[in-house]
């Protein structure tokens, strides 16, 4: 029972990192479809809450704990100001669970002062996308015998 418990929690806590990891480790780890489904999009919105809603103390006290000389206009701050420029907030949500990580989607929406309402939204319909798409890939891949799992 606790190692079940434990499998739940670690792949919920690596969906909060990134929201392809329980479709690839899910299988091996025996768990179904929908659990692999529910588990990525409940990891992906407790990141876009935790973020979207703390985003601009994170930026204010922790990024300056990690990063002693911040600067203003480096490379990746443009980059993302490109995105949203030309995404919007549609964009980012779909690319966030595809390139982006969840940390860095809610990140970058909360900072340009998007709507939560909005955020929320799209942040789960694309969420519940993704995680459609990649859980039935790759079972499709281990049913067409591309990926092997361990002791099959």
């Amino acid at each position: 029972m606790l190692e079940e418990i434990l499998t739940y929690l670690g792949i919920y806590l690596l969906a909060c990192l990134k929201s392809i990891l329980p479709p690839l480790l899910g299988p091996a780890a025996g768990l179904s479809n929908l659990e692999i489904i529910i588990i990525t999009v409940a990891g992906l919105m407790t990141s876009v809450a935790l973020f979207t809603f703390l985003g601009e103390k994170i930026k204010k006290h922790v990024i300056p704990f990690f990063i002693k000389n911040p600067r203003k206009f480096s490379p990746r701050s443009r980059r993302m100001v490109r995105t949203w420029k030309r995404y919007g907030v549609i964009g980012v949500c779909f690319l966030t669970p595809l390139i982006l990580s969840p940390p860095g989607g809610a990140l970058l929406v909360s900072s340009v002062g998007a709507p939560r309402k909005q955020v929320f939204l799209y942040m789960l319909l694309f969420g519940v996308m993704w995680a459609i798409i990649w859980t039935f890939s790759v079972d499709w891949l281990i049913d067409i015998g591309l990926v092997k799992l361990k002791g099959s």
